[in-house]
């Protein structure tokens, strides 16, 4: 629903925050936190700062439902908030809003208490917010999943499920990383051009996906699946996310069972939750499918879903190659696309997870699978940029990239945007390859 929070006038005391690109007061994403010599805690983003959840509960300014809240998100991990669902991350985002705003009645108060309140966000590290008991990376990028197919079955691109079922496999939760993590490039088998048997060495054919990630809140019992209309009850909140593939290892090791090596090195997510209250004015009704297209199974299908259960959030793609910092250039942006272009939506994700009796649980994360537009301008993925490395890509400092090497730095962004509405953000998900 929309509410105060989401009031376009509101402006924050905390000057940084109006016009901020990702952190406004109407943002409001929750994270977890640490400063040099402290331990790790929950805070929220707000412009180029974080409000400190523990020291807010110190000095008093929750009561009720928002203090409930707040002691839940206050320590090293948000699983605890997160498994409380939506009344309670309501109740938080809107004592929070009323504390920040430059018209609130405690400002005065407040703002004297600043130094406690207030951490600037480049002197803080910022960690992985939940503990992640499961991570499920789904494959909902139709024109992703066309243009992969496409180099192999040029005739035939999607595999026949692809429009009956959200594709998904079982990934690894231990190797997700936060922004700004260093990404090894990883090793494993791989048959290389005109061999017959396969080698063992580091991955040649390294690429970045484009994706948003997932946070579930509240779960389910084991053999209770969730419906489709209760399902955005379960989703907690939105990042960005990168699952780094290693494109020569996972074409070697995939058959039959799927990626393993290949994507189990690291995946990398920015670091804020950004809330489904926070994105309710970003909603949109999920594109009708093409005509021919058939429609979804009915433990698939709900009306309100399909009503708003998309979402229009901005994504680019940027990268950032060693010469380019060595010469003080700038990043190349590499793509751009929408997340209204995912086929399914993710209330339907989390139904058919929970379809067969899989229990969810607070923290667990889904990728929504590379996020790429019609356009070869909005391709997410350097696979489907280079057509598998024979189309090399001209960068603007004059190099060329196939795939990924050494010091290139991939960065991603999200912004969402609507008329009447104040943008907000995700931060930036950023990666940089090491040897």
């Amino acid at each position: 629903m929309i509410d105060a929070t989401h009031d376009p006038s509101r402006r924050s005391w905390v000057e940084s925050a109006n016009e901020h690109p990702h952190f406004p007061i109407q943002n409001l994403p929750l994270g977890v936190f640490s400063k040099e010599d402290e331990s790790a805690r929950g805070g929220i983003a707000i412009g180029d700062e974080i409000f400190d959840l523990r020291a807010a509960l110190e000095a008093g300014l929750f009561g009720g439902e928002a203090r409930a809240a707040a002691e839940a998100a206050a320590g090293p991990m948000l699983n605890p908030l997160l498994a409380l669902g939506a009344t309670a991350r309501q109740a938080l985002r809107r004592r929070v809003s009323d504390i920040l705003d430059a018209n609130g009645a405690d400002r005065a108060r407040i703002e004297a208490a600043r130094d406690r309140l207030l951490h600037l966000a480049d002197d803080c590290t910022m960690h992985v917010p939940a503990a992640i008991g499961d991570y499920t990376d789904f494959f909902a990028g139709i024109h992703h999943a066309r243009n992969g197919g496409k180099l192999n079955r040029p005739d035939n691109p999607l595999a026949a499920n692809y429009k009956y079922v959200p594709v998904a496999y079982h990934s690894r939760a231990s190797s997700i990383r936060a922004s700004g993590t260093d990404v090894r490039r990883p090793k494993g088998q791989r048959l290389s051009a005109g061999r017959e048997v396969p080698e063992y060495g580091p991955c040649e054919r390294l690429d970045y996906e484009m994706e948003l990630g997932i946070w579930i809140g509240p779960g389910n019992a084991h053999g209770e699946p969730i419906p489709i209309a209760r399902a955005a009850e379960h989703i907690a909140g939105f990042c960005l996310l990168n699952d780094w593939s290693a494109r020569d290892i996972q074409t070697w090791e995939s058959q039959p069972l799927g990626p393993f090596l290949a994507k189990s090195f690291q995946t990398s997510i920015s670091p804020w939750i950004v809330t489904p209250e926070a994105l309710v004015p970003f909603r949109i009704a999920q594109p009708a499918r093409p005509e021919g297209d058939p429609a979804p199974l009915p433990y698939l299908f709900d009306a309100a879903d399909q009503a708003c259960g998309g979402l229009s959030i901005d994504l680019e793609v940027l990268l950032l190659t060693e010469a380019m910092r060595d010469r003080g250039l700038p990043p190349h942006r590499m793509s751009r696309a929408n997340a209204r272009e995912l086929y399914w939506t993710v209330a339907q994700m989390v139904a058919h997870h929970t379809a067969g009796g899989c229990d969810l649980r607070p923290g667990d994360l889904f990728g929504s699978g590379t996020i790429s537009d019609p356009d070869p301008s909005g391709f997410g993925a350097l696979l489907e940029i280079t057509e598998a490395g024979r189309k090399p890509v001209v960068l603007s400092s004059g190099e060329t990239r196939t795939f990924l090497q050494d010091g290139d730095e991939v960065i991603f962004r999200g912004t969402c945007r609507a008329d009447g509405f104040v943008p907000i953000g995700f931060g930036e998900c950023r990666g940089r390859v090491v040897g």
